[in-house]
């Protein structure tokens, strides 16, 4: 508990504090935003405004995580440091799009394929070393799941023993093999989920600061009710714990990151003095993807992410229908935040409302978590 609470107020502190100096050297180096010509009209002002304010969160919530483990006296955890790998990887393959866009002042960096290259060799770097860590049984490796009951935490308890999502099953070979792919697709795809989102003013930050609380509490709760702890005290509650590891290492890298968040919120909110850029939207969309496989909740994720799920998905139907119908489209603009703004909605009332629907999503995916321990304790 002294870790997660020195942990998220260092970090606040540091983006709170710190962030207007890292704009003021942002603008310095000439790393300000390029906007779109056929974006919003109204976002031609926002122009030349700092941008991978990703790195300031990045830091702040990593010198939370180690400061917070030394107030603490606490070790580092395997489970923590990959998050944390998971962040800075993908905050790496942003900043590399960022520093291109800024570079050559266009609105494009990578191409769309060599984002997703770099995004695949950061997730894969987090499966090989999840395959080569075991979990605290001392058998199974950390990113497996150590049986078909509690292997995903899914939102209803009629599905939790599917055994295809338990990769054991199919031998070690084929298992890791199939967890590699599985923890990739999860990985990119939450970390595309959120970069996508990121198109206006706090949006994202806001968004991820509830997918994250959502993850400090069933980190607390896996904690609470974890098999390593309590079967030492009674050997009949296997069937209501969890066989996570360190899961309150994991709620405690998720309040950093939030903490950092909060922090950086104050000067992101419209009208957004620094923006996180791709450096941040693809490290918080892996840490999503981390959080969510280290603590055995991925399709969980799909509700507590259903926010970046709807943005993404708007971008691929449009698209789709564009080349069906031969130029024709569903949304005046997508992803579906702008095309809300094309519709008059002024910035601010979408952001705010975007982040009521994330909240919902987000109160959801807890309240399912919660249900599904209660279908097996009843």
């Amino acid at each position: 508990m002294i870790a997660l609470l020195v942990g998220a107020a260092v970090s606040l502190a540091f983006t709170l504090f710190l962030t207007p100096s890292f704009a003021k050297l942002f603008r310095r180096l000439g790393w300000g935003q390029f906007i779109r010509d056929d974006g919003p009209q109204s976002h031609h002002a926002k122009r030349g405004t700092p941008t991978m304010g990703g790195i300031v969160f990045i830091l702040g919530s990593g010198l939370g995580y180690l400061v917070g483990h030394l107030v603490a006296r606490v070790p580092l955890t395997l489970v923590g440091l990959m998050v944390f790998f998971l962040v800075v990887g993908l905050g790496v393959v942003g900043f590399i799009d960022d520093f291109l866009k800024t570079r050559r002042q266009r609105s494009l960096g990578l191409t769309g394929w060599a984002k997703i290259a770099g995004q695949v060799v950061v997730a894969s770097g987090f499966a090989a070393i999840a395959l080569n860590f075991p979990d605290q049984d001392g058998l199974t490796p950390v990113g497996f799941a150590a049986d078909s009951k509690h292997g995903v935490e899914v939102f209803i308890s009629a599905v939790r023993d599917i055994p295809w999502l338990n990769f054991m099953t199919f031998g070690v070979v084929i298992g890791a093999i199939l967890f590699a792919l599985w923890s990739t697709i999860i990985i990119v795809s939450a970390s595309n989920g959120v970069n996508v989102a990121d198109g206006l003013d706090g949006l994202a930050t806001g968004a991820t600061i509830f997918a994250l609380a959502a993850y400090i509490f069933i980190g607390f709760w896996q904690y609470n009710q974890n098999c390593y702890n309590n079967l030492r005290l009674d050997p009949h509650v296997q069937d209501l714990c969890y066989q996570v590891r360190d899961p309150l290492d994991l709620a405690v890298t998720a309040a950093c990151i939030t903490g950092a968040l909060i922090g950086f919120l104050w000067w992101n909110t419209s009208p957004a003095q620094i923006f996180m850029g791709d450096t941040g939207s693809l490290a918080l969309g892996g840490a999503l993807g981390g959080l969510a496989i280290l603590s055995h909740t991925e399709l969980l994720l799909v509700i507590i992410g259903g926010l970046f799920l709807i943005v993404t998905g708007s971008v691929i139907v449009q698209r789709v229908y564009f080349k069906i119908t031969h130029g024709k489209r569903i949304f005046l603009m997508s992803p579906l935040h702008h095309h809300f703004e094309l519709k008059g909605w002024a910035e601010i009332t979408v952001v705010v409302r975007f982040w009521l629907i994330s909240a919902m999503f987000v109160a959801v995916g807890v309240g399912l978590f919660y249900l599904e321990w209660v279908s097996r304790a009843s």
